[in-house]
């Protein structure tokens, strides 16, 4: 409501009306609270908004086709495209040394071999173990317990299918051998677990 003061100006009676004062206070009194449980309630969703956020983006990108599971980080003596390679190996031989996938257990042509023999890299003939330090494992692929030269090989961590693991890779060419365990036979306690399909076997030197 407005009146007029002594010089003819219109001025508003909200002030000078108690029951207008005390209607505005108690809205005030009212929508405070209102408020405050709004700002909570922002910021909870908020909060669980964020770590949702952070435990879904770490799943996708793993999942994400398109993204290398098994990336190579650096250049090898031996290189060909991809192509050149799918040439060059069989569809088993591509899947597992290039592709960096494990043949089945027991399924291998080598795993049960017990000739004497030179074992090398499936797609460049690097030499890379003997029958000497192959053993039965039971588990269903080649293993062996020592390399014939430690700089034949590398040793790379594989964090693939939610394990921390040491992948094993042919030091010429880059293609996926298997992994290698701390749980051998002596002297070295390591086992070399090998994919059939990753190897060659040849004769010894002067057989």
């Amino acid at each position: 409501m407005r009146r007029l003061n002594e010089a003819g100006e219109r001025v508003s009676t909200a002030r000078h009306d108690p029951r207008i004062r005390s209607h505005a206070q108690s809205t005030t009194a009212e929508g405070a609270p209102r408020l405050a449980f709004l700002i909570v309630v922002l910021s909870v969703f908020f909060v669980c908004l964020g770590a949702v956020a952070t435990a879904l983006l770490p799943r996708a990108s793993a999942e994400d086709p398109t993204t290398p599971t098994h990336p190579l980080p650096k250049t090898y003596p031996l290189e060909r495209s991809d192509a050149e390679w799918r040439k060059l190996l069989t569809k088993e031989q591509y899947e597992v040394l290039r592709a960096h996938g494990t043949e089945r257990a027991f399924s291998g042509k080598l795993w049960d071999d017990h000739a004497r023999a030179v074992f090398v890299c499936a797609a460049c003939g690097n030499v890379l173990f003997r029958s000497e330090t192959k053993f039965d494992s039971g588990t269903g692929w080649p293993s062996f317990w020592q390399p014939v030269d430690p700089t034949h090989i590398e040793t790379v961590t594989d964090s693939s299918d939610g394990m921390v693991r040491s992948e094993v890779r042919c030091a010429r060419c880059g293609g996926h051998l298997g992994h290698v365990f701390d749980d051998g036979p002596k002297p070295t306690g390591l086992r070399y677990c090998i994919n059939s399909a990753a190897l060659a076997s040849l004769p010894p030197p002067g057989k």
